[in-house]
């Protein structure tokens, strides 16, 4: 039997993408093998598919940092053929083989059971952005951030990450406001439909800040990193914490050490690469409860894996918004 998958290899020291056709005795090794239905393109995966940055060093690769479908075989007791499971994070798609392939063999202490509520599409219209996204909404919430408390600032909005996190704010109550890029004013009417109370996308963003600027926000989640971050710390009021998980806009951070020791803002990392299996069941059935599901429907578009480059190239151009499912049957 032979399947498609989409392998990343490279001539000349550019990456080159091309559908092939392999074999069960072409996958890696691993003790679950995987039926994969949907996966899903984050922005990794487009940085990994374009050859942009360092995402891949080992070739060839199978990118897709997510996938979810239904085991085939498992030589782990954990698993039984039939089950449907989810994958996320782990370095899949990055340094092990990923989702971009219609069967996967993968380990089984990377995976989790689909958790009850949700489908194999469902789970990868939410996939890793918004398994990001609850991780940092768990963070600010852990951390006593309360409706009553003001508005909650989410940078990138209109990404993946951001447009998971503003639906999950609002449906918990929060006061939102949504940052876009200038030039992104198509997505406003987007963000308030998934529940952004206010959008801001000033020029001022584009800019460094000062150590400390007006207090403006009572948390903030943040997936753009540099000066859009050093910016979300210096407009944190007193006590609040900004959620930090991406770097869209860059790895540096231009700030002072003025936020945390001058109003007690803390900056808490949030990384789903590594999460502990036990919190990644946790966090999969909070979004099961708690993410509309009509605003996973309005973030969502569902791509062929034939389509897979054009989109990667799309979305390292900003042209992508919200969440993109990728059907592995076509």
């Amino acid at each position: 039997m032979t399947f498609k998958a989409l392998l990343l290899t490279q001539q000349d020291n550019k990456t080159v993408a091309q559908f092939q056709r392999l074999t069960q005795s072409d996958l890696p090794p691993g003790d679950v093998l995987v039926a994969v239905e949907y996966s899903s393109l984050n922005y990794k995966d487009a940085l990994a598919v374009t050859g942009t940055g360092a995402i891949v060093r080992q070739f060839p690769m199978v990118p897709g940092i997510d996938l979810a479908g239904t085991v085939l075989e498992s030589a782990s007791p954990d698993y039984q053929a039939g089950d449907k499971v989810v994958l996320t994070g782990w370095g899949v798609g990055e340094r092990y083989w990923g989702g971009y392939s219609q069967v996967q063999r993968v380990r089984s202490e990377w995976l989790v059971p689909l958790a009850s509520g949700l489908d194999t599409h469902r789970a990868m219209a939410i996939g890793t952005a918004g398994f990001t996204a609850m991780l940092c909404v768990t963070a600010l919430l852990d951390d006593g951030l309360k409706p009553e408390h003001g508005p909650v600032l989410v940078t990138g909005a209109a990404g993946g990450v951001g447009s998971v996190a503003v639906a999950l704010l609002a449906k918990l109550g929060y006061n939102v406001t949504a940052l876009t890029a200038p030039g992104q004013e198509h997505a406003h009417g987007y963000l308030r439909q998934l529940g952004a109370a206010s959008i801001v996308s000033g020029g001022e963003w584009l800019e460094p800040p000062r150590p400390l600027e007006n207090q403006r926000w009572a948390a903030a989640i943040d997936s753009v990193g540099s000066q859009v971050l050093a910016r979300a710390l210096a407009e944190v009021r007193y006590g609040g914490a900004v959620a930090a998980c991406g770097l869209a806009g860059g790895a540096d951070l231009p700030t002072s050490v003025m936020p945390f020791i001058l109003r007690g803002v803390r900056l808490l990392g949030i990384d789903s690469v590594m999460c502990p299996t036990a919190r990644r069941k946790q966090v999969w059935s909070s979004l099961a409860s708690h993410l509309p599901a009509q605003a996973l429907i309005e973030i969502t578009r569902t791509i062929a894996l034939a389509d897979v480059p054009r989109f990667a190239q799309e979305m390292m151009a900003g042209q992508i918004r919200g969440r993109v499912v990728v059907d592995l049957s076509k």
